[in-house]
């Protein structure tokens, strides 16, 4: 039995058919649309880094100004979790949309790169932050598995994408 909503399944398993479908594009499109192609995964990829940094900014607002969050963290020795609450969430949120901006203005396949290297980043760090967000240890470990895969698959396209844009322009 899962406990995670159907919708979160399907548009989480969903998302990746943008990643999977511009990743052939660019290997199997003539020129000039593998490039469009190209272009469009980046920037793809560079919305779903976004997005993802952006959980935290919103799972954060839930605790925003509640001292019983900080005092029931505090109570129970979480030093880490008051501080991820009061500080390095917000930070944490917006490196991701920094680094995708950054790989938008770089050379395609170095960008790409720069891409999957951040979901990869993203998904450890969520490892260990997402249990401050998640009321349910077995909904968190059920998302963990989906977000591993999602992560796993869409890294593969960008490293993919770019390896064969620098294959094929030497």
């Amino acid at each position: 039995m899962s406990t995670l909503p159907p919708i979160v399944r399907i548009l989480g398993y969903g998302g990746l058919i943008p990643f999977i479908i511009c990743a052939i594009l660019v290997q199997v499109a003539p020129t000039p649309f593998d490039f469009v192609s190209a272009e469009s995964l980046a920037a793809y990829g560079a919305v779903i880094c976004s997005f993802l940094g952006a959980i935290h900014w919103g799972a954060n607002f839930r605790h925003l100004g509640n001292a019983a969050d900080s005092a029931h963290l505090a109570s129970a020795g979480d030093v880490g979790g008051s501080r991820w609450f009061e500080r390095n969430a917000w930070i944490w949120g917006v490196i991701p949309s920094l680094v995708a901006w950054l790989a938008l203005h770089v050379y395609i396949p170095v960008g790409l790169l720069m891409l999957a290297a951040m979901l990869l980043v993203q998904r450890g760090i969520d490892q260990n932050t997402y249990q401050y967000y998640f009321s349910s240890k077995a909904a968190l470990d059920e998302f963990l598995v989906m977000r591993t895969r999602l992560t796993v698959i869409a890294t593969l396209c960008l490293t993919w994408a770019a390896l064969v844009m620098l294959v094929t322009m030497t």
